[in-house]
């Protein structure tokens, strides 16, 4: 790939760049990576590293394609078996079409001891799987005695247990170690003193850690501080040290400190040494002795292996205690001499053969990671191990006797050496609805194809839903999808892709969105049919209602979900866990109205102004202005109407529209430089009209002061890109909205020149209107017209219509919705160059377009890397689930794989309300009254006092209050029918009610009970 191919190419990597930075992504393009071994781990990492878009990939590899891999490499087909293809070639066409950009070749020479290995100079980055520890060694020998160093990676599945290697050379340097947007601290005191103590503004803590670099501007007083960096001593959440400025001038005010992000260097230890004293990255803090005693039982594997001639044989009891044997022996040769876990031993040696797909795509997509920082330089990278095991999922499986285990001669035998026939045949039978078909949707039908999900002779079904279509920048991370895919329904596409994989899978595919909207399609009876739901969303909104329907009718859940580098994984258990929705994340901040309207601080806050004038501009308003003339189809009569003095809603602002429509594109140009002048001129006139520079509050201080920053009026400069591009991006949008054509001549500078140059600028009028400075007031509903609004509202529409501009064109506009990702369509020109030019009018550093779109379009930021890890997890702890495991064998996870870590914790176990007598229930309880059709609200309530012993004081359903006491007219309600009073859907044969009940203490609050589920007729038996 060329190094200006990200360039070109833009829409492909869009949401990877925010991830890596185009420094990162134009060194990627420019490295050359060997992958040896192309099974199921060295697949996962070659997907991986193609769709981040290295430029050339050497895929090496010597084996035959068998059986055995169709359960493990989703490249591999049954025709490559027959036809007793090597798996790199087998593999090359389908790794190589993943990215047209990246050059993929493949090799078959043999790679052994005796192998000259100066052809591995030309790599920037080697990547081993499935090579013996011995050869291990000697490529990494020479791969870290190269100048500079040739990056090494080593990983492996075995099993249940994997493991990761990495040595970057003896220095290894890092510009960024977390890929974190520095940050920006307000001030507001610096103390004369050594050393000098710095105090952020109240209610905003620094976040910062002793030892980081801020850089000052704008301090007034202190402004010998300005441009100079120092080193911080972290003091309390809201104040940090920075050395001796008692010599300084005192502090009057203002300022802001910047992080600065400073170079790191990482040292690394060959293979060699580390085999003895490891350095392990502890991901389950439960267990933090694991990873030594993983290290140890796969050095005792290799070992074996060495002596043997072979891997252990599938659940052989004799060679796991030999290799249990080895361990004790290996354990005495380490320099920390750790303690053998003879559990682990043994279940590695009864698995080593087999192979878990998932535990594959997680250390795939850690593997992956490690890789982008090798070539890049950007983030942290593992030092230098990492042990992740399954010992979770084949604790519960020790009673099964050793020929559950052993391989039948078809696709999923090296899933079945790990967790047995009886937990396949339950994976293979399963009903699982997944919801989202994007990138992590895309990973888990991976993993259902491999692991037989859903492909049950009588039973299992894969249902998959996704009202998206396919478009380019998925492309980059959703691997099932092609080039030819694009605008096709995401859910069709990744069925066909799917059955590719494993013809087998029974999958059902939807285009619908799961909501309340669709309840008819996705009903009580739907959720009921699924053994386990998997939601691949990006919105918190639409994970709370499927949880919500998850625990109204009792289903596992498993959701997850990525943000750059960052994932996380969740598993819900019916009357194990607590559901999703049992806590919630702090709400983001949302930007006080008066700082978006007056007085912004930030390029985030000027981001958003300018996405907002968007929205009225182009969207909002002409959306108002079309309903309005829908309502009342001439102007005619609404003259007429508000002539004999009836109050006709947005009138006023739709007449005040028509009057100023522009007709033509001179026009469409004439508005958007009197916009111009409005926003970025007169608006900071009367700002400082309203609160001159010597402004001071009631306490005497400044009213300009840090975080306020007094505006500037820019004077508007034809010659000004900036300036252009506003007038040009903003008069094109006009000219949309109002339907106006115009041409190519008709964007020429010398056509725009001409018409800006002769525009009648209004001259600025300051007006007593009053500026909220209120941070906690909201943006008003509705802004009061006056009655000289009124009388000009009126002689404006006459006009209009004695002139022949109100007729019935003249009534119809075109909204516009914000479209980020057509880069043709001006939207996120307008908001750039609008933004920045607020920026720039209240001396706020500007943002580049590609920032501009990321925050104006809400884009999370995406790379395959942690999609893939996440998806394998999800997967692990899938097989827990259809398996009935206890609830301390579920694990959720938190990873961020540029620091890196990776954090396994317990789920969170239900929580049990106690009501009085013994009576308790949990989220997940639910009582049960079954009805007659004469059935009364009184009858109700006595069923539920007879069965549940409990006095209840208030019946809801929803948002419906059934019955409260001291509401008038409710204890008439008593004898109506529960049929008249809650009006069944006719497809439903009960509703969900809330019972409340009186609590012991007096005084106390009635008590929200458990959902009562009232059936209108008694059920058959």
């Amino acid at each position: 790939m060329a190094a200006d191919s990200m360039e070109i190419d833009d829409a492909l990597y869009s949401r990877q760049r925010y991830v890596l930075g185009d420094t990162a992504m134009q060194k990627m393009a420019q490295s050359h990576v060997f992958l040896s071994g192309v099974g199921g781990l060295g697949v996962e990492i070659a997907k991986n590293i193609i769709l981040a878009g290295v430029k050339a990939l050497t895929v090496h590899d010597t084996k035959q394609c068998t059986k055995w891999d169709l359960g493990t490499n989703f490249f591999i087909h049954e025709d490559d078996i027959i036809n007793q293809r090597n798996r790199a070639e087998a593999t090359l066409h389908h790794i190589a079409e993943l990215n047209p950009y990246v050059h993929v070749a493949a090799s078959t020479v043999p790679l052994d001891e005796s192998t000259d290995l100066s052809f591995l100079k030309q790599y920037q980055c080697v990547i081993l799987t499935e090579v013996s520890l011995s050869l291990q060694k000697k490529i990494n020998g020479f791969c870290h005695a190269q100048q500079p160093p040739i990056k090494f990676i080593s990983a492996d599945v075995y099993g249940i247990c994997s493991r990761l290697f990495c040595d970057f050379g003896d220095e290894f340097e890092v510009l960024d170690t977390t890929g974190e947007e520095p940050k920006e601290i307000f001030i507001s005191n610096i103390t004369q003193s050594n050393p000098g103590i710095v105090t952020c503004l109240e209610n905003h803590p620094h976040r910062l850690e002793t030892g980081q670099f801020l850089t000052f501007r704008e301090v007034n007083g202190m402004s010998c501080l300005n441009g100079s960096t120092h080193q911080i001593t972290v003091v309390s959440p809201y104040s940090f040290s920075i050395g001796n400025t008692s010599d300084m001038e005192p502090y009057l005010h203002g300022g802001i400190a910047v992080q600065v992000k400073t170079p790191k260097m990482f040292y690394f230890e060959r293979l060699e040494k580390q085999l003895t004293n490891p350095v392990c990255l502890v991901a389950d803090f439960i267990k933090p002795e694991a990873p030594l005693q993983i290290h140890v039982a796969m050095l005792a594997l290799n070992h074996f292996e060495e002596n043997f001639g072979r891997m252990p044989n599938i659940g052989c009891h004799q060679d796991a205690e030999e290799m249990l044997k080895i361990a004790i022996s290996i354990s005495e040769t380490l320099e920390n001499k750790p303690q053998v876990n003879g559990d682990i031993v043994k279940w590695l040696s009864r698995t080593a053969q087999g192979f878990l797909a998932p535990l594959a795509a997680a250390v795939g997509g850690v593997a992956s990671q490690e890789v982008l920082k090798a070539v890049t330089g950007k983030f942290s990278p593992l030092q230098q191990w990492l042990y992740i095991d399954m010992f979770d999922i084949v604790t519960p499986l020790e009673k099964m006797g050793s020929e559950e285990f052993l391989p039948r001669g078809d696709r999923y035998d090296a899933l079945r050496a790990c967790i047995g026939e009886s937990l396949c045949q339950k994976l293979h039978d399963l009903n699982v609805f997944l919801v989202g078909c994007g990138a992590i949707g895309c990973e888990m039908l991976k993993n259902f194809a491999l692991l037989g999900v859903g492909t049950g002779q009588d039973k299992g079904l894969v249902t998959i839903t996704d009202p998206d279509l396919i478009e380019k920048s998925n492309l980059n991370r959703q691997f099932l999808f092609r080039p030819h895919h694009i605008q096709k329904p995401k859910s069709y596409t990744a069925a066909e892709a799917t059955l590719n994989i494993n013809p087998c899978l029974k999958i059902d595919s939807y285009i619908n969105k799961v909501c309340p909207a669709t309840e008819n399609t996705y009903s009580d009876e739907f959720y009921t049919r699924q053994d386990v739901i998997v939601t691949a969303l990006d919105n918190v909104e639409a994970r709370r209602y499927i949880d919500s329907r998850c625990v109204a009718n009792l289903r596992p859940l498993i959701d997850s979900g990525t943000m750059g580098t960052k994932g996380h994984t969740e598993v819900v258990v019916p009357h194990l866990t607590e559901s999703y929705n049992s806590h919630r994340d702090p709400p983001e901040e949302e930007i006080p109205f008066c700082t978006l309207k007056s007085f912004p601080a930030a390029i985030e806050h000027t981001i958003q102004w300018a996405r907002d004038k968007f929205e009225s501009l182009f969207s909002h308003k002409p959306s108002l202005f079309n309903k309005f003339w829908q309502t009342y189809p001439s102007a005619e009569e609404v003259l007429q109407r508000i002539k004999s003095g009836e109050s006709l809603e947005g009138c006023f602002h739709v007449i005040k529209t028509l009057s100023r429509r522009p007709r033509n594109w001179t026009q469409c140009v004439e508005l958007a430089r009197v916009k111009f002048e409005k926003y970025f001129s007169h608006k900071a006139l009367q700002l400082l009209h309203s609160f001159p520079l010597d402004t001071r509050l009631k306490d005497g201080s400044l009213f300009w002061q840090s975080p306020k920053r007094p505006p500037f009026p820019v004077k508007f400069d034809f010659n000004d890109p900036l300036h252009y591009d506003f007038i040009v991006s903003a008069a094109k949008l006009f000219a949309t909205v109002y339907c106006v054509p115009f041409t190519e001549q008709d964007l020429s500078e010398e056509t725009i020149l001409k018409i800006t140059s002769s525009v009648k600028v209004p001259e600025f009028r300051p007006s007593n209107k009053v500026v909220q400075t209120d941070e906690t007031a909201r943006k008003p509903d509705h802004i009061p017209v006056s009655s000289e609004d009124e009388r000009n509202a009126i002689f404006q529409l006459e006009k209009s219509i004695l002139s022949n501009e109100a007729l019935q064109n003249d009534l119809e506009m075109k909204p516009i919705a914000f479209e980020k990702d057509d880069d043709s369509n001006g939207h996120v020109d307008f908001i750039t160059a609008a933004s920045n030019l607020r920026a720039k009018m209240y001396n706020i550093e500007p943002a580049d377009r590609f920032k501009t779109k990321r925050i104006a379009g809400k884009i999370i930021p995406a790379i395959a890397t942690a999609t893939a890890a996440v998806s394998g997890l999800v997967a692990l702890e899938l097989i827990k689930v259809v398996g009935g495991y206890p609830a301390d064998a579920y694990k959720n996870c938190f990873l961020n794989l540029a620091i890196p870590i990776m954090v396994f914790t317990e789920t969170a176990k239900v929580r049990r309300t106690e009501i009085r007598n013994g009576i308790s229930f949990t989220i997940w309880d639910r009582w049960t009254i079954y009805g007659k059709e004469d059935f009364t609200l009184l009858d109700f309530i006595n069923a539920v006092r007879e069965k549940y012993g409990i006095e209840p004081t208030m019946v809801v359903q929803g948002v419906k209050m059934l019955y409260v006491p001291v509401m008038p007219g409710h204890i008439k309600r008593l004898k109506l029918t529960m049929q008249k009073l809650v009006k069944p859907s006719a497809d439903k044969k009960y509703v969900d009610l809330t019972v409340s009940f009186a609590p012991e203490t007096d005084g106390d609050e009635d008590l929200p009970g458990p959902p009562v589920r009232y059936y209108f007729v008694q059920e058959d038996n």
